[in-house]
């Protein structure tokens, strides 16, 4: 009983040395593993109805009652590292012409790229980049809201031009060319959707270990 009492001591110690939250000011400084640690971060995931009224990412993230650092993680902050878990700021985000809004979507890193899950925006959600962007207003803007608000796709970071391009059917068939099985099997599954990518692409990330 001492034992496992002691095991479970040195397990509790362990975890919490090694989770830290760590957050990000620019794509640089993420790539490089350059941060500031903070003491604690609240990770909340929002609800569809607050994403269909105001709009943005998937989760939010504070810091308690440290009122300066909320307004920095709000608008300026670029990524945030929860425990093992990667977020990024959208706000500082665009896909082309189009905002992703507010809050933190989840993202991966794969070598020196950055992969987050978001909203379809412009030509990824239909062939109109004219007719899709989401924040028209208006009956017509309000029903494309509505039938987007559930579905997510993976979008890729440049690391040299902080751009935002779509991961595609395209895309992925390039980063899985080096694997003939998992492109053959991602290519039957015939969907571009986040849900599929992120399967794919954490069997890349695993390959990194």
């Amino acid at each position: 009983m001492k034992k496992l009492c002691f095991l479970l001591l040195m397990s509790w110690v362990v975890m919490d040395v090694t989770a830290q939250n760590v957050v990000y000011s620019n794509l640089k400084g993420l790539l490089a593993c350059e941060g500031d640690t903070v003491a604690s971060l609240k990770v909340e995931k929002r609800t569809k109805n607050h994403i269909l009224m105001t709009g943005g990412a998937d989760y939010k993230i504070s810091a308690g009652p440290d009122d300066s650092m909320c307004k920095y993680l709000k608008s300026r902050c670029y990524a945030v590292q929860a425990d093992t878990s990667l977020y990024v700021n959208c706000k500082r985000l665009r896909y082309k012409k189009f905002r992703f809004g507010g809050w933190y979507a989840p993202a991966l890193r794969i070598g020196n790229h950055i992969y987050f899950s978001a909203i379809p925006l412009g030509s990824v959600a239909a062939g109109s980049d004219a007719t899709m962007d989401v924040m028209l207003g208006g009956q017509f803007g309000d029903a494309i809201a509505a039938s987007l608000i559930s579905k997510r796709v993976y979008y890729e970071i440049d690391p040299e031009t902080n751009k935002v391009g779509f991961v595609g059917k395209e895309r992925m068939e390039e980063l899985l060319g080096g694997h003939l099985d998992w492109k053959a099997a991602y290519l039957n599954e015939n969907s571009e959707s986040a849900k599929v990518t992120d399967k794919y692409l954490r069997l890349l990330k695993a390959e990194e270990k």
